[in-house]
């Protein structure tokens, strides 16, 4: 079972930074497709992006975070990050790190984009912008 743990999150004003962390207890993670998502309140769980093991693919993104924020991940710390840039107040909610030990066979923005499709998950950690 590889366990996630997420953290970076906090209290930020609109328009500034944050940088989440998630780090897996496994090094197979470095061969799982790794995203992020996210819930606020009374919301449904939001895709926010998506990232493959192997640099050379693209990653995804959700409409809502495209072009504010950036994922990547560092295989040789088993951890991936999501630097998020030009924050909102709607940007505000709970973000999780997920993985998926299959989603590398399937890597579209359809299939990604699918929390149902995610095998682990952390605990998640509290994004809050004030405006």
């Amino acid at each position: 079972q590889v366990q996630l743990v997420e953290s970076g999150g906090g209290l930020v004003q609109a328009g500034g930074s944050l940088r989440l962390s998630c780090e897996a207890s496994e090094r197979r993670f470095n061969t799982y497709v790794a995203g992020w998502f996210r819930q606020a309140p009374g919301k449904e769980r939001e895709f926010v992006a998506a990232i493959a093991w192997n640099f050379d693919r693209n990653a995804y993104y959700g409409d809502s975070v495209k072009g504010r924020f950036t994922i990547s991940r560092d295989n040789a710390q088993n951890t991936v990050y999501l630097q998020m840039s030009s924050l909102k107040p709607e940007d505000t909610a709970v973000y999780y790190c997920t993985a998926s030990r299959t989603l590398g066979s399937n890597y579209y923005m359809d299939y990604v984009s699918r929390s149902s499709l995610y095998d682990y998950w952390g605990q998640g950690t509290q994004v809050t912008v004030s405006s």
